[in-house]
C-alpha cells in the first residue's frame, strides 16, 4: 500500500489496526496495516516495501498519514526457523501500544 493510498484508507475507515513491525537483530521497523476483514497491506514507496531506521521516522510518516495509535510488535527469529505462524494477539503482551 502506497503512501497515499494510506492516507485515502484513513480518511474512510476508522477500523484497522496498525503495526510497527521490528525484526530482532534488526535496527529497521515495517508499517503494516490490517483491515476489518483481515487483509493485510505493508506500506510501500514505488512497490516496494518502506524500511525505517527509527521509530520517530515511523511516528512521522504516520501523522502525515492522520494516524496516531499503532502497536509495536517484535517479530522473534524463532518462529520463523521452527515454521509456527507469529500471532499478535496472542499473548497481548507480544505488542506494545504506540500512542503518538
Amino acid at each position: 500500500m502506497e503512501f497515499q493510498e494510506l492516507k485515502a484508507f484513513v480518511a474512510r475507515h476508522d477500523n484497522f489496526e496498525i503495526r510497527v513491525i521490528g525484526h530482532a537483530g534488526s535496527r529497521f521497523y515495517q508499517v503494516e496495516l490490517e483491515d476489518i476483514e483481515g487483509q493485510r497491506y505493508m506500506l510501500t514507496r514505488q512497490g516496494k516495501p518502506v524500511l525505517f531506521r527509527a521509530l520517530d521516522d515511523v511516528y512521522l510518516e504516520l501523522k502525515r498519514a492522520g494516524i496516531h495509535r499503532a502497536y509495536l510488535v517484535q517479530q522473534v527469529p524463532h518462529d520463523e526457523v521452527v515454521g509456527r505462524e507469529t500471532h499478535y494477539q496472542d499473548p497481548l503482551t507480544s505488542r506494545m501500544p504506540l500512542v503518538f
